[in-house]
């Protein structure tokens, strides 16, 4: 069955409505499925050396959160280089990119109809659509030149909406696209489309273009460095350096000299001069990560560098004048520490002018399939594998979780799945079943995809037994009487976190890396739990 006029009229008019509706490439493959009758289809952009899935049709969920890259997808290459219908034979040794990929068909579609359609505008390759059918001979009725109409419709569609997408970001930020560092080596892609992402992404577009300084809030997990990564690389200040601080592993007594720097002989070590963050940043961007946790006595002198912009090294007696625009994380409430006393209200109206909270992940509806995807496809290219895929249950039980650890433990628990799945295959294709899932998954299976039960048996494991690195449990190290009595409740759970810590210490060798890791708490709150409690 060829193509006929009324095919492609329904097609033009179907891709050219809504063009800033992203429901619109989803049309565009379920036009394309009925009209070329597949069994499978995608939309995919070309950008940076590896195509972005932007709409699929008849594929598993988690492609759109993949990234293809050319090197790696030897068919993809091919319609990239090709500049016209590309044919596949039924019995084509190249790899499939979507091999696993497809609902109901665990064999590896070895023979069957595939055909790229390259998206060209202007010269260049700004995407493509792939479609494939199980029977090898799908797609015989349809000749080239029906082909090539069909995809200079789409080529057109696809071409119009990133034009518009850039002139809305464009009048967005009031600037000219040439003050942008568009190098694909830097950019960062914040994954997400849900309607809470989306709003943290146009609340991104309004201020990465100004020099306001952003305060970063979320939960730990959440990817608020990546956010803030972001804000500089779509700032007018993209060429110049993003300096990263974590002022929750900077120790006090040298936190001073790590801001502003210090000259030769300014204290005991001090052999030579040294620059500070700041002035490594200058005419950049600082990003200040737990910036909850930075001295009361060090707040003050970075409230006058923000105000003045200028600063005194450790030990000098000279100013420096700095130009550095400021952005700070914190997964804490900065106005109740400022309503305690341990955070400066000058400082952190100062730093909040633009505040940006960051979803945890249990409030992005529909992300947790696309971060997936994102994550499976990074664990397939590092361990070598032709295809690794994520089988039906396990879809499900990723979106059943509520991920208290954010993307953070989501992208572990990926990656662990990923070798787990690698080691039990019989060949350089792997799935990822909910038995990979490890005690994540066991905990999966026993709270019945609530989260409560996994939290109360880690909470009834820590309060009996402590909690070796292989994850079990042995008697109690403390005694039944592990804190003394006569304290209040708050002195005696701090009494007993700090002998239970003490105990896991010992038992990790002093590494606290991987005492966090036994305790199954983050490494940076349990540095901040230690030094609280008094134990650093």
């Amino acid at each position: 069955m060829a193509l006929n006029q009324s095919d492609l009229t329904r097609i033009a008019l179907d891709i050219t409505s809504g063009l800033s509706d992203h429901d619109r490439f989803s049309r565009l493959l379920d036009t394309i499925r009925q009209t070329l009758h597949c069994d499978a289809a995608a939309l995919l952009q070309f950008s940076g050396k590896q195509f972005t899935p932007l709409a699929i049709d008849g594929l598993s969920p988690d492609v759109l959160g993949r990234r293809f890259i050319l090197s790696e997808h030897p068919r993809l290459e091919a319609i990239a280089r090709a500049g016209d219908v590309v044919r596949f034979p039924a019995d084509s040794e190249l790899p499939d990119p979507y091999d696993g990929l497809i609902p109901h068909q665990e064999d590896h579609l070895m023979v069957h109809a595939c055909i790229g359609l390259p998206l060209v505008a202007n010269g260049a390759l700004i995407g493509a659509v792939t479609i494939d059918g199980f029977d090898p001979e799908q797609f015989n009725s349809f000749s080239d030149k029906e082909l090539r109409t069909l995809s200079a419709i789409a080529s057109a569609s696809l071409n119009n909406a990133l034009l518009i997408e850039k002139l809305e970001k464009q009048a967005v930020q009031s600037q000219e696209p040439s003050s942008f560092n568009h190098s694909s080596d830097s950019e960062v892609e914040v994954i997400g489309q849900s309607s809470a992402m989306q709003t943290m992404q146009n609340e991104l577009s309004v201020v990465a273009s100004t020099d306001l300084n952003v305060l970063i809030l979320g939960d730990t997990g959440t990817g608020k460095e990546l956010v803030a990564k972001s804000i500089h690389l779509h700032s007018l200040r993209a060429n110049k350096p993003l300096v990263y601080l974590n002022c929750a592993a900077l120790p006090e007594s040298v936190a001073e000299s790590e801001l502003f720097g210090h000259v030769k002989g300014a204290f005991t070590g001090a052999i030579s001069h040294r620059s500070g963050k700041f002035e490594i940043a200058d005419k950049g961007t600082l990003f200040l990560d737990e910036i909850g946790e930075l001295p009361l006595s060090l707040q003050s002198k970075l409230l006058r560098v923000l105000q003045y912009g200028d600063l005194q090294k450790v030990g000098s007696d000279k100013s420096l004048k700095v130009d550095v625009r400021i952005i700070a994380a914190t997964n804490k409430d900065l106005k109740q520490e400022v309503l305690a006393g341990r955070f400066r209200a000058d400082l952190y109206h100062r730093l909040s002018v633009f505040p940006i909270v960051v979803p945890p992940l249990k409030e992005r509806e529909g992300d947790v399939i696309l971060l997936s995807g994102f994550f499976v496809e990074r664990s397939r290219e590092k361990l070598g594998l032709k295809s690794l895929s994520l089988s039906p249950d396990s879809i499900s039980l990723l979106n059943n979780y509520d991920w208290p650890g954010n993307v953070r433990e989501l992208e572990h628990v990926l990656r662990r799945a990923a070798v787990l799945a690698r080691a039990q295959a019989q060949s350089d294709t792997a799935i990822i079943t909910p038995q990979h899932f490890d005690f994540q998954g066991k905990d999966f299976q026993e709270k019945d995809f609530h989260g409560q039960a996994s939290q109360d048996k880690r909470l009834a494991h820590a309060s009996h037994g402590q909690l070796t690195t292989t994850g079990k449990t042995s008697p109690n190290p403390l005694g039944t009487n592990p804190v003394a009595l006569g304290q209040n409740l708050k002195q005696a759970t701090e009494s007993f976190q700090a002998q239970y810590i003490r105990q896991a210490l010992a038992t990790n060798g002093n590494n606290w890396a991987a005492t966090a890791r036994a305790l199954d708490v983050d490494s940076g709150n349990l540095h901040r739990l230690a030094k609280r409690i008094g134990l650093k």
